[in-house]
Formats: C-alpha cells, structure tokens, sequence
C-alpha cells in the first residue's frame, strides 16, 4: 500500500473523528456567538476533508491497478462518511434546526447521538486499522534494517578477509620476486664461473702442449 496515501488516511479519519465530535457538542450549544464559532470550524474542517478525500483519490489511481481497486473501494467508504457529516452539519446549522430538534423529541436526539457515536466509533476503528498498517510498515522498515546492516556486516567481513588475502599474496610476489633475484645472481656466478674453469682448463692445455714441444725438440 502507498505510504502517500495512509498518511492522507491517517489525517482523514483523525479529522472525521473530530468533526463527529464538533457535530455532537454543537448540537448542545445555546449561545449564539458561541455556536456560530464551532459551525465555522466544522466549516472549516468539512472543506479540509475534501481536500484529502481528492488527494486520496489522486494518490489512488496512480497506482498499480490491484492496489488501486482496493484503495478506491476504501475510498467510497470515506466519501459516504464525509457525505452523512455534511448532511449533519447542514441539518444541525440550519435556521429551524432548534425548532427541528424541539419537535423531534427526546427519541430523534438520542437516535442522533448514536448515529454520531456509530460514525466516531466507525472513524476511530479505521484510525486503528491505519495506526496498525504504520506498525506494519515500521516493524518492516527495521527489519529490512537488521538485513542490511547484518548484509553490510558480511560484506565488511568479506573485505577484511579479501585484504589479508591481497596482503599474503603481496607478501608471496616480494619472495618470489626475492627468489628470482637470487637464481639471476647464482646464475651469473655460474656462467662467471664457467669462463674460469674453461679459462684454466685452456691454460692447462698450452702449458701442456708447450711442454710436449720443448720436450720434443730438445730430445
């Protein structure tokens, strides 16, 4: 469900609530000034309703089409909650609304009241399915939480253990490196060497045959 719209939910059912109460204690009320004050504020809230009732609608059919069916269904309820506020508050400021009442008897004022209680029972039991879907919404918002830092955790892990990988494999290039080194200096002490023993061996040979041609020309 869209975030967008449970937070206009929220406000409407907080605010539908309100103005169930406002119609309630109106209906009360015996002072003018008095009077007329709390019907501008109904008014007022009235008008606020509406505006959320046609952000609902917005935010509602933006979405996908099987979140959006459900949420325009939810809608309508709202729509036909707001339309019995207005008519209420349309029955309760009307001129001959005291007259009205007067007439009507006790059993029309009780039947009123609970009509208000059903809508403020009615408005506070969705306020309570909405405060329930933000839980919802929050124990899964930290739970995904826990997973990444728990994904972060691991992925920190791996790095350390890439690391003393990279460090070893450092360490194994410098010896070989320090190998290569040492075979490159043996094999040229080889090859030095090699020219020296030919060297001595060459010089052998001449004292050798230098000696046989002194022998052979003196004997």
């Amino acid at each position: 469900m869209s975030e967008v719209f449970e937070g206009y939910e929220r406000q409407y059912c907080e605010l539908s609530a309100n103005l169930s109460r406002k119609c309630n204690s109106a209906s009360a009320i015996t002072d003018s000034e008095q009077k007329k004050q709390k019907f501008s504020e109904i008014n007022f809230g009235i008008d606020e309703a509406d505006v959320l009732i046609r952000k609902m609608d917005l935010e509602a059919r933006s979405l996908q089409p099987g979140v959006k069916a459900s949420l325009l269904a939810k809608l309508r309820e709202y729509k036909a909650d707001l339309n019995k506020l207005k008519k209420e508050f349309k029955r309760i400021s009307s001129p001959n609304a005291h007259d009205e009442l007067l007439e009507s008897g006790i059993a029309d004022i009780h039947s009123v009241s609970a009509e208000q209680r059903d809508r403020l029972s009615m408005s506070v039991e969705r306020l309570n399915q909405s405060s329930e879907r933000i839980k919802e919404s929050t124990r899964t918002v930290l739970e995904t939480e826990e997973l990444g830092i728990s994904i972060l955790e691991d992925l920190h892990q791996q790095r350390q253990t890439l690391l003393h990988a990279h460090n070893k494999l450092y360490d194994v290039d410098s010896a070989i490196d320090k190998s290569k080194k040492v075979l490159t200096t043996m094999s040229r002490r080889i090859t030095k060497n090699k020219w020296i023993v030919i060297s001595i061996i060459v010089a052998l040979v001449l004292a050798i045959i230098l000696i046989l041609y002194y022998k052979i020309s003196h004997g």
